[in-house]
């Protein structure tokens, strides 16, 4: 039965049954080392491994496990993450490189593993696609170094983002507006983007953008690969030309985080069925909102609060962390 025919909801589990969660190993390789001290840091907790199942992407290998645990989640990921980094630095330290190639694990909640709609709200910018639009744009105006300090800047959480975002719009005042089509032209999907989006939305699955961009961009691209939503800041044209300002409230954290259960409200989708993959600090709020909140090749303030680290350029490793 398709996801969007099924109700969004799963019965409570029986008394003194433990929850289960999925345990989902990924890397460029996942030598045997890595993976038996996952699942020995399982073990140790007291966790049970019902299941086992390999997979296998477009440079990439996936190990997932379903495991059965009473002791919370927080506890199975701290469990998990200090075993998986004890084997990466003990083979660093014989190799003098990533022995497991940089494996990584993430621990999902139960939630993602009913069979539910759910929704994928992804970041645009350095996720969704390789780029950063407005540096795209500020390289027309001849200030693509400047602008682009300032976005690092910001990503990192050292700016206020709204602010940030004026302050790099106004460099864009005076260009034609026919560069919007010509960086539009640009724009590359990050490894996997495609493909993700289509696994989820053939599964009955919702897949929405939120954006800090700019959504003459982002509207083409959007209708493209057929998104349930997309939202994105709204450059000033006037006259043919760019006003070097943005229309109306600008997309910051906060609008981010709140789309998300917007959407997921208006879909009849519950928050824990929710998923939210960004890189920077504007994407904090939408990530902690989310069931999981995945950082995807992000910074290290992002990595430190992100339910799940992915740092491989294969955005569609997202689709193993739920029951599609």
């Amino acid at each position: 039965m398709p996801a969007e025919n099924l109700p969004d909801s799963s019965p409570a589990p029986e008394a003194g049954t433990a929850p289960e969660y999925g345990v989902v190993s990924y890397g460029r390789e996942l030598n045997d080392a890595y993976l038996s001290a996952v699942q020995q840091a399982v073990g140790t907790l007291g966790g049970r491994i019902l299941e086992l199942e390999n997979a296998a992407g477009d440079g990439y290998v996936v190990t997932k496990l379903l495991v059965a645990y009473d002791g919370g989640i927080e506890t199975l990921r701290l469990g998990v993450a200090t075993a998986a980094s004890a084997v990466r630095s003990q083979e660093k330290q014989g190799s003098g490189e990533h022995g497991a190639a940089g494996g990584q694990t993430a621990v999902v909640p139960s939630s993602l593993l009913e069979p539910a709609r759910k929704l994928l709200v992804m970041d645009v910018d350095s996720t969704l696609i390789k780029q950063e639009v407005i540096e795209l744009l500020a390289a027309h105006a001849g200030r693509e170094a400047e602008v682009a300090a300032v976005t690092e800047a910001a990503m990192r959480g050292d700016l206020d983002f709204a602010q940030s975002l004026h302050h790099r719009v106004k460099a864009l005042a005076g260009l034609p507006v026919s560069v919007i089509d010509e960086v539009g032209a640009r724009i590359e999907l990050s490894d996997g983007a495609e493909a993700l989006v289509k696994e989820f939305l053939s599964a009955g699955h919702a897949v929405a953008v939120v954006s800090g961009g700019f959504s003459q961009v982002l509207d083409p691209l959007a209708a493209r690969l057929q998104l349930t939503h997309a939202r994105a800041n709204l450059l000033g044209i006037a006259g043919g030309v760019l006003t070097g300002s943005v229309e109306g409230p600008v997309v910051d954290r906060a609008v981010k985080a709140r789309s998300l259960r917007e959407w997921a409200a208006g879909l009849g989708i519950e928050e824990r069925h929710t998923i939210a993959v960004g890189d920077g600090a504007n994407d904090l709020d939408m990530l902690a909102a989310a069931a999981l909140g995945v950082a995807f090749n992000a910074k290290p303030a992002v990595q430190a609060a992100a339910d799940a680290v992915l740092n491989l350029p294969n955005l569609d490793v997202v689709q193993h962390f739920v029951k599609l």
